[in-house]
């Protein structure tokens, strides 16, 4: 499983950073069952964590219970409930494996060592943040002046796999539609 972390961080900075190793052995392997939590709200994220294999579902809940889906992340990607984690606060989001999920955590503790010892982590840390900003500011934009049809339709163009791999309930709740209608939606498609 390190191996995939290592060969990820390599291709990200176009060489082997110093240290890389050492930074390597600070993450800890975890396995994920479905429907399991990696945070819960109210608890504190202890760790941030890179999605080895799997997904993972960020949400939190309306007014009346229902799930509000923020985002899906797959494959070597990365997940932490930000605010939490880098504050060691209770968690105002969940974080739920959809699937079996194979991750590689980090302390907090550990973050901050490696931040500290190798400083072009520092970097990587800044992307994943900038990242996660902008597709959350884009999905929100983007979904604000669009119909719930336009919603559907901008799925199938630019996010298929979420489609393909998540149940109806789980994309109408990050599309901010119901079930039904996703279903009625995706029928006249």
């Amino acid at each position: 499983m390190k191996e995939v972390l290592k060969t990820y961080i390599i291709e990200k900075f176009g060489y082997e950073p110093l240290n890389l190793d050492t930074v390597i052995d600070l993450f800890e392997p975890f396995k994920f069952n479905r429907k399991e939590f990696l945070v819960f709200n109210g608890d504190v994220c202890k760790h941030c964590y890179f999605i080895v294999e799997g997904c993972v579902q960020v949400f939190g809940y309306d007014k009346s219970g229902n799930e509000t889906t923020r985002d899906f992340v797959f494959d070597q990607n990365w997940v932490m409930e930000i605010e939490s984690f880098s504050k060691q606060q209770p968690a105002k989001e969940n974080l739920r494996a959809v699937e079996t999920t194979t991750a590689l955590g980090i302390s907090a503790t550990n973050f901050q060592k490696m931040l500290k010892e190798v400083p072009p982590f520092e970097i990587m840390y800044r992307q994943i943040i900038e990242l996660s900003y902008v597709n959350s500011v884009f999905r929100l934009n983007t979904f604000i002046g669009m119909e719930a049809a336009e919603r559907v339709k901008w799925m199938y163009e630019h996010q298929p796999k979420l489609l393909q791999k998540l149940s109806n309930k789980m994309v109408a709740s990050y599309l901010g539609i119901s079930p039904e209608t996703l279903s009625r939606l995706k029928a006249n498609l």
